[in-house]
This record gives C-alpha cells, structure tokens and sequence, in this order.
C-alpha cells in the first residue's frame, strides 16, 4: 500500500475508483461507491434529505446511470475540511467535468450499466430506438445495436449486426460473457457494466 490517504487521490486514480475495468469488481460497486459520496454529501450538509432520496433511487432504480449527474455538482464549502468525503466528490466532478469537456467525437463520458445479477431478466435490447429496454441517444449507436441475455446467473451481449460494432475490453466481439467492471463500447457510447 502507497500510505496515501484514500480520500486524497489524483484523478486518474478517482477515474479508476469509479469506472474500475481492470480485474473483477463485485456487482453494484460502482452505484455502492457513489452512493457513499451522496451520503457522506447528505452528512456533511450539501444535500438535503429529499434531494439524497431522489439521487439514490437514480442510482438503484435505473439501468442506465450518468456518474457526473449524480455527483457532478457537489462542492465543498470553503469552510470545510479538505480531506472529508465530500472533498472526493468534488474531485470525482471535476474528473468527470474534464473528462466530458475533453472527449473527442470516438468517446463519451461512461455510463454504468447496471444490471441484476440475481434475478436479471431473461433479455434486454440496448439501442437508439424508443422500444429498447436501454436507450442510448448516441446516434453512432445502431437502433437495436446489442442483445443482452441472462443465463445460470451470467449476462452474454450478442452484437445485432450493429453498425459501429460493439467492444468489450478493447476488443471487437460478436458475443461475450460480461462481468462486472467490464468496459463495453457501442459506437461511441461507452459503458461501465456494474
């Protein structure tokens, strides 16, 4: 261990703490992480109790979610300590505010993906079309673009013969098994798998 102190990371390492792709990550750890940055915020007095409600059912009742419009706009108070968890989140934004003011037209900021990994259900399409169960805006993002299917307590994404192609880890598949942490890619868009 470095012997820094947890709270006071560089960005590269915040990137990592919230998006982790490297090895595996136990489903729900990203959503978990920020849902500790919203409650040491709500502790701390940045957020009001309703507003902490409304953020946490961003985070666990949605399938898609956005880290920086959960997160994005907390700040510290000139008063506070600069070492509290409230100072991690206001990194954490301005990671991801200079992630998104520096992408280029091939990536966009991550979303995470979260999925059941107990009771998933047996098919969800990812697409630009309305009638998808996960709706990507991204228009390099073909309209039915992937297959996600739940078997024996795994998904599998299959590539519906998307335009752009779809990317797991950096590599071109047609079909793979995900795990949490896994960074997938269709078109543009990037995904976080949680």
């Amino acid at each position: 261990m470095s012997g820094r102190p947890v709270v006071v990371l560089a960005a590269m390492d915040i990137a990592a703490a919230i998006g982790n792709t490297g090895g595996m990550v136990g489903a729900g750890a990203v959503r978990d992480r920020l849902a500790g940055v919203l409650k040491a915020a709500f502790a701390d007095g940045l957020l009001s109790e309703q507003t902490l409600a409304h953020r946490l059912n961003a985070i666990f009742d949605q399938r898609l979610v956005d880290p920086y419009g959960v997160v994005g706009d907390l700040s510290l108070r000139s008063d506070r300590r600069q070492r509290s968890l409230p100072a991690l989140a206001a990194t954490i934004a301005g990671a991801y505010r200079d992630a998104t003011s520096q992408r280029t037209k091939a990536t966009r900021a991550p979303l995470v993906l979260a999925l059941d990994w107990l009771h998933g259900e047996s098919e969800l399409v990812i697409g630009r079309d309305p009638g998808c169960a996960v709706v990507l805006a991204d228009h390099s993002v073909s309209r039915e673009h992937a297959r996600l299917t739940f078997r024996a307590g795994a998904w599998i994404i299959q590539d519906l013969n998307s335009t752009n192609g779809t990317i797991v880890n950096g590599e071109q598949v047609g079909r793979s098994q995900l795990h949490p942490g896994d960074r997938v890619q269709l078109g543009d868009q990037l995904l976080d798998v949680d």
